[in-house]
Formats: structure tokens, C-alpha cells, sequence
């Protein structure tokens, strides 16, 4: 293969590795007793929507989460209704976020193009013999999270629960309605 050629490929592996990163990991459990596919409407299961708000919810961050959700059940067909006792299933969520910290320790010669850089192999041959050290970095961020479960109205029972966790970053915060809206509807299309 062409070096140029396998370079661009490489670099495309690594930009889409890069990118994929900070998506959002979206993945759900189902009660697999209780059968959804007669599902037609849906109401919410309190009045207040979200299961245990935080005690620092944004209540405009609040009212996009519970517009984002009802739009997404829609959207996949289901029909809203006022009162959960005539809904066939009733939905609640979760959000929430944590500060993270990411610590990773390399051996110095990693940066330096695949070990091939001064010291590799515990430094010896032309270099002489060197100690081989470690860099290490660590990083703060904010990982986010949104749970959406669904309860069956006739037998009172959870049928489905759905997450999605996310890093979020600084454009994340400034402009949450299309992550938020984007992260909403992976988990509801997860819903059959």
C-alpha cells in the first residue's frame, strides 16, 4: 500500500476514533414479561415528571428535558393522554451529572511516535543508557446523565429503562437543546 495512502487512512481512523469519543453511550434494559408492542398512548407518571429532581435543577433546563421527552414518545407514535389510570404506560425520568477525573500515565517515549522516539527500548543503543520515565496527565470534566423508565398502567409493573451517559463539554453547556434533544432520542428509539 502507498505510504501517503495508508498515512490518510490512519489519520481518518484517528480523527473518527476522536470524534466518537464524545458521543453519547445510550443502552437500556427491558422487563421482557410484560409485552409493549399493543402500546398506544402514554401519560406521564406525576404531575412533577421527573422522578427526583436535583436539588440544583435549572427549572428552564427542566422544562426542555420534559418537552424533549414528549416529543420523542410522539414522534414514534404514541399518543399523550392527561390521565395515567387510561394511558397504556406512564413514563418518568432521572438526570444528573458528575465531575469526573481522568488520570493517564504513559511511558515518555509514547509521545515521541509510537516508541520510536529517544529512550525506546530502556534507552539503550545510541543514546546510551537513559532511565525511562513517565508522563502523566489528568484531566476534570463533567459527565452527564439521562434515565427515561416506562411502567406498565395495568399491571403497575417497570417495563423498560433507558440511559444515556455523555461528557459534556463547553459547547454541551452553552447550548444544551441539541444535545439534549439529540441524546433524547437515541434513548427513546432504543423503546420498542
Amino acid at each position: 500500500m502507498n505510504p501517503i495512502k495508508l498515512l490518510v487512512i490512519t489519520s481518518l481512523i484517528i480523527f473518527t476514533t476522536a470524534c466518537a469519543t464524545n458521543s453519547a453511550k445510550v443502552n437500556f434494559d427491558k422487563n421482557t414479561e410484560i409485552e409493549t408492542v399493543n402500546y398506544k398512548t402514554f401519560a406521564w407518571l406525576t404531575n412533577a415528571k421527573i422522578m427526583a429532581p436535583p436539588v440544583d435543577i435549572n427549572p428552564v433546563m427542566k422544562e426542555r428535558v420534559d418537552n424533549s421527552i414528549e416529543q420523542a414518545f410522539i414522534a414514534k407514535g404514541y399518543t399523550l393522554v392527561d390521565d395515567p389510570e387510561n394511558a397504556d404506560f406512564a413514563i418518568s425520568y432521572t438526570v444528573g451529572s458528575r465531575d469526573k477525573i481522568k488520570v493517564n500515565s504513559y511511558p515518555a517515549t509514547y509521545n515521541s511516535g509510537f516508541g520510536w522516539g529517544r529512550g525506546y527500548y530502556g534507552g539503550r543503543g545510541y543514546y546510551g543508557t537513559m532511565s525511562m520515565g513517565t508522563e502523566t496527565s489528568v484531566r476534570q470534566y463533567t459527565e452527564g446523565k439521562l434515565a427515561i423508565d416506562v411502567y406498565d398502567v395495568k399491571n403497575h409493573q417497570p417495563v423498560w429503562h433507558g440511559w444515556a451517559t455523555k461528557r459534556l463539554s463547553s459547547e454541551d453547556k452553552e447550548t444544551p437543546s441539541a444535545t439534549l434533544n439529540e441524546i433524547v432520542i437515541k434513548v427513546v428509539n432504543q423503546f420498542q
